[in-house]
């Protein structure tokens, strides 16, 4: 038999090898290659090989005796390799656990739990020493005669292994294995009532949830798209049906999960990459085994095997955080309609501010769209105001009058939230007598002053010294920071409001494990009074008591040579603005600009997203710019600009040497927008035609030819269908 081998490596096709044995497509095996040995995926068994069979290599080890993936998982792994013009073993590597790609056990280890034997329960509490205080509440908890689990044992006690372990040895407990679940402790299910909007959505999907069928779940912030989805996930596991749910961030991961179990009472696991090799394996397992039906996770868990797909549901769909960004360049979102439609299982796609991609297939009527127009409960949309910041004396990026609504605001209670998309203390450090700003050596740009640390980092390849103490050019001694950062603003407001708590948060404050959620929850219960941060707080939380939203410094975001930026910049503000007023309290939002007449601005304060959305497809229809064109962009970056650029030309020539049965044009080589960055120069050809079949088939011609060009070693490349940015 010859078994079809996906193997991580530049191999469009799955590798040819010899088994003795039957095997079943899904499986893994161990594979000589070259003068190592690595592990595959199994895609096909066939009984003739395309090569000589005498030079063909036999598969070394089959792995699992059952399939790790079925036919329809297979195919659409495949498919995904395809269009996204990707090796097959690189996206099979991809959506494996680190542990399962490197060859270990399917199976995963259970974890330890322990109740009392029957010797045990003889023992009563009072035959333990009276001093013996940890000892009592054990054993205590222990004689309710339920099993505790490891996960449970340590979120209840400290130093209980040395006791459990001596009971072991005494007789007096029991140890087995369960799942490797780790134990739920639900909250109250919370009392909600659907309204009629939300009722009719739900109502719409399940008239059709045995078929596929694309849904754009389209709510203005706050209207309750959760409790929507939820209604729907209760409803298929009514039918013992899986859930696929995908968000954005990690950081609403835990909170999302917590929400999702108190409604069902049932578990409900997590995959995202903030989990270690263990609870990734765990998570997997449990949603590929049916154990748990539903998975709550960020891009990848797109990948997960289901036992009983039911339903797939992708929240703020619009988030570019669904577009991976290197290696394999996937969209999520693009991708989970594809298994939807492939699965035969509804998708709902939910966004306050959809992506204009989903609203031109609104248009098309390849989607159904359902409107939530009202917030939930007695929630008000807020009041929307433009601050006109010309010629008004700004105090580290904030206006009095901005100022003066925040004072207002905490006086009566409320919560006050400021956006600054900008971390660190200064975006730039400069000398005051010659003018010297820092630079970073690998890139072209400037270095950010972290004053906490007082150091000087780039955001764009991590470089990091310590600011210097003397000018390197002059030797001065006097440095002037430019620009604000929310570390500067932090210290600015905190001055400012001393009797009042502040809680900051952006990539900076929440770098170890567990502090983002800590810092969520202050300001989620209210303990903090002032929040400051970047767009990890824009996106999906729920917080009752702000009352007051200011956005700072925006205007760097209105003029882009990138044609998403308006985009972009549309949904940031409404999705930032609808933290405000989602409770009893009227909310308030300040925007502060330089340019109030503009367009962009005028639209999204006076008409809302919708005229800003329907205002900017004209523009790309025009422009004949996704989505109404789609385009393909070929990264190649190198330590000398000339090999990144030949390589690019080298490609070109392919192409205009390729007959194509459709328009397309190919743009470039030019430079990407930085173009030197980690001390490589950076080049950028764009594909682009209207019909999207002949665009990629006019690519698939000629790409086998590029791993064959002579400079393909010497540079770094990559190939991005459906960019979202042209970075």
């Amino acid at each position: 038999m010859i078994v079809k081998v996906a193997v991580a490596g530049p191999f469009l096709t799955p590798l040819d090898y010899r088994c003795e044995h039957p095997v079943l497509p899904g499986v893994r095996v161990r594979v000589p290659f070259r003068k190592q040995t690595r592990i595959g995926v199994v895609m096909a068994c066939v009984e003739q090989a395309d090569y000589d069979p005498s030079k063909i290599k036999p598969v070394l080890e089959v792995l699992d005796t059952t399939p790790l993936y079925n036919e329809l998982d297979l195919r659409f792994l495949s498919w995904s390799a395809h269009y996204y013009h990707e090796p097959i073993g690189e996206v099979m590597m991809n959506a494996l656990p680190k542990r399962l790609r490197s060859g270990e056990s399917l199976e995963v280890e259970g974890q330890r739990q322990w109740q009392r034997s029957a010797l045990g329960k003889t023992i009563q509490l009072e035959d333990l020493a009276k001093n013996a205080l940890k000892q009592r509440a054990l054993w205590q908890a222990l004689s309710n005669d339920q099993a505790w689990s490891e996960s449970r044992l340590n979120q209840s006690f400290d130093g209980w292994r040395p006791l459990v372990k001596r009971w072991l040895q005494q007789g007096w407990l029991d140890e087995q294995t369960a799942s490797c679940l780790a134990d739920s402790v639900f909250s109250p299910p919370p009392n909600h009532t659907l309204n009629a909007e939300q009722q009719s959505a739900v109502n719409t999907v399940l008239s059709q949830s045995n078929e596929f069928k694309a849904y754009l779940l389209q709510g203005v912030t706050g209207s309750g798209k959760t409790e929507v989805y939820l209604a729907l996930i209760e409803a298929m596991l009514a039918q013992d049906k899986q859930v696929l749910v995908l968000v954005p961030e990690i950081g609403l991961t835990p909170q999302t999960a917590a929400r999702f179990e108190a409604y069902l009472q049932q578990p409900v696991v997590a995959l995202h990459s903030g989990l270690n090799d263990s609870e990734r394996h765990c998570a997997w397992h449990l949603i590929r085994t049916g154990e748990v039906k539903v998975l709550l996770g960020t891009r990848s868990a797109l990948f997960t095997p289901f036992a009983n797909l039911g339903l797939c549901i992708i929240d703020v769909e619009h988030d570019l955080s669904f577009k991976q960004q290197d290696g394999f360049r996937y969209s999520a979102r693009d991708l989970l309609v594809r298994r939807a439609q492939m699965q035969n299982v509804p998708v709902v796609l939910g966004s306050a501010t959809p992506s204009l991609e989903s609203l031109f297939n609104v248009k098309q009527q390849r989607y159904q769209r359902l409107m939530l127009t009202q917030r939930a409960a007695a929630a008000q949309m807020p009041d929307v105001h433009l601050l006109d910041i010309r010629g008004e004396r700004l105090t580290e990026g904030v206006s009095t009058p901005l100022k003066n609504a925040m004072q207002r605001h905490l006086n009566a209670g409320g919560q006050v939230l400021l956006f600054l998309n900008r971390r660190g203390f200064a975006p730039v450090l400069m000398c005051h007598d010659c003018g010297w700003q820092a630079p970073c050596p690998s890139c072209d740009a400037n270095l950010t002053y972290h004053q906490a640390w007082h150091e000087l980092r780039c955001h764009h390849c991590g470089f990091s010294a310590k600011a210097p103490t003397l000018c390197p050019d002059c030797g001065g001694k006097e440095f002037v920071h430019i620009g604000q950062g929310t570390e500067r603003l932090e210290q600015t407001i905190a001055s400012w409001f001393p009797q009042h708590s502040l809680v900051r948060i952006d990539r900076d404050t929440t770098r170890r494990k567990g502090v983002l959620g800590e810092k969520i929850e202050q300001a989620r219960s209210g303990e903090a009074d002032i929040l400051i941060g970047t767009q990890m707080l824009a996106k999906g939380h729920h917080f009752p008591n702000v009352s007051l939203v200011g956005l700072i410094d925006l205007d760097q975001g209105l003029f882009s040579v990138d044609y998403r930026a308006a985009e972009r910049m549309a949904q940031l503000i409404i999705q930032v603005a609808g933290r405000a007023g989602r409770a009893q309290r009227k909310g308030e939002v300040m925007i502060q600009t330089h340019h109030p007449e503009h367009t962009l601005l005028t639209t999204l304060v006076s008409q809302g997203y919708d005229a800003f959305a329907e205002q900017a497809l004209r523009e790309r229809e025009m422009a004949q710019l996704p989505p109404y064109g789609f385009q393909i962009l070929v990264r190649a970056e190198a330590l000398q600009a000339e090999s990144a650029l030949l390589f690019l030309d080298s490609i070109k020539t392919l192409l205009l040497a390729t007959q194509v049965n459709a328009p397309c044009e190919v743009w470039g080589p030019v430079s990407a927008p930085m173009e030197r960055r980690q001390g490589r120069y950076r080049f950028h050809l764009l594909l682009q035609a209207t019909d999207r079949m002949a665009l990629q088939q006019w690519f698939g011609a000629v790409e086998a030819q590029i791993y064959q060009l002579p400079l393909v070693s010497k540079v770094r490349w990559s190939i991005d269908v459906d960019p979202q940015e042209l970075r």
